[in-house]
C-alpha cells in the first residue's frame, strides 16, 4: 500500500519566513503590523502573541492593541482609522471573531484596503475576483503556494472547494481559477458530495467540521489540503486537532496531503508576514 506524500507546511513556512526575513533586512525602512484583539478569547489570544513574535523574528515592528471585551464600537473604529494614518504601520489585522455586540463587518470596512493584509475588505476582494493586484487572504494564500511547490502547473486540473466561506473557500477558488482549474465550489447544499470529491485532482477541505472527508471520498493520486483545525475531546480530558479530512483515510487514496496539525496552519501566518511585506514596498512606491 503506497502512502499520500505529506505537504510540510511547516517546513516551508520556517522557509517563506527566512526569506521575508532576508529581503526585510535589505529595506531602508521596518514595515510594521499592527494587530487590534479586543476580548479575552483563549484561543485568540495565543494566536496574537504567536503573530507578534513571527513578526520581530523576521525582523519588521509590531504593534499590539489589546481592548477589554466591552469597547465600544467607536472606539475600536477610532482604533482602526488612526491606524490607517500611521506612516509607521504598513498592515493591519482585527483578530476574530470579535465579542458581541461589535460589527465586524463595519469594523474590517474601515480598514484601509492597502492595508488589510487579512485581505478582507470588499475592494481586495473584488480585486482578486478580476485578477487585479490585491491582498489574499492569508489562509487560502498559503494554500495556494503549498499546491504549487508540488503542482507547478494546475492548468486543465479539477479542483474541488469544500466550503464557500469568505476567509478561506471563495478566495482559494479564484487563485485556483487563476491557475487555469475548473473549479467547483461545494457546500451543505451540496448533492451527492462524495460523488463530487472524487472527481477532484485538488480538494480542499474546508468546513470547520472533523473528519467530514472520508477516505473513499477521494480519487486516487489526488492532491488533499486540509484547512480544517478543529479541537476535540480526548482521553484524559485532554484535547487533541483533527482536521476536516479523515487524515489516516485519507493518506491510502491521495497522492499529496497536509497534515493537522503541521500543514495549511503555520502557512498563515507566514503569509500574513508576507502580506505585510507587500503592503509595505506597494505603499513606499506611491510616497
Amino acid at each position: 500500500m503506497n502512502l499520500a506524500e505529506i505537504i510540510d507546511g511547516k517546513g516551508f513556512a520556517a522557509h517563506l519566513r527566512a526569506a521575508i526575513a532576508a529581503e526585510v533586512a535589505d529595506l531602508p525602512y521596518k514595515p510594521g503590523l499592527a494587530v487590534v484583539l479586543v476580548g479575552d478569547d483563549p484561543a485568540s489570544k495565543v494566536y496574537v502573541a504567536n503573530k507578534a513574535r513571527q513578526t520581530v523574528e523576521v525582523g519588521m515592528a509590531s504593534f499590539e492593541h489589546r481592548l477589554a471585551a466591552d469597547t465600544t464600537q467607536e472606539h475600536v473604529l477610532a482604533l482602526v482609522r488612526a491606524l490607517n494614518e500611521d506612516p509607521k504601520v504598513h498592515g493591519i489585522l482585527v483578530q476574530l471573531p470579535l465579542p458581541k455586540p461589535l460589527n465586524a463587518d463595519a469594523i474590517i470596512a474601515a480598514i484601509s484596503p492597502e492595508k488589510d493584509v487579512d485581505g478582507l475588505t470588499v475592494v481586495n476582494a473584488g480585486r482578486l475576483a478580476v485578477g487585479l493586484p490585491g491582498l489574499v487572504p492569508c489562509t487560502p494564500l498559503g494554500c495556494l503556494l503549498l499546491l504549487e511547490n508540488k503542482l507547478p502547473d494546475m492548468t486543465g486540473l479539477n479542483a474541488v472547494v469544500i466550503g464557500r466561506s469568505n476567509l478561506v473557500g471563495k478566495p482559494i477558488a479564484q487563485l485556483l481559477l487563476q491557475k487555469n482549474c475548473t473549479v467547483t465550489m461545494a457546500h451543505s447544499r451540496t448533492r451527492d458530495l462524495p460523488a463530487l470529491c472524487r472527481t477532484a485532482d485538488i480538494l480542499i477541505a474546508a468546513v470547520g467540521r472533523p473528519e467530514t472527508v472520508k477516505g473513499d471520498w477521494i480519487k486516487p493520486g489526488a492532491a488533499v489540503i486540509d484547512v480544517g483545525i478543529n479541537r476535540v475531546p480526548a482521553e484524559g480530558g485532554k484535547t487533541t486537532l483533527l482536521g476536516d479530512v479523515a487524515y489516516r483515510e485519507a493518506a491510502e487514496v491521495a497522492g499529496l496531503i497536509t497534515p493537522v496539525p503541521g500543514g495549511v496552519g503555520p502557512m498563515t501566518i507566514a503569509c500574513l508576514l508576507r502580506n505585510t511585506l507587500t503592503a509595505a514596498k506597494r505603499l513606499q512606491e506611491t510616497k
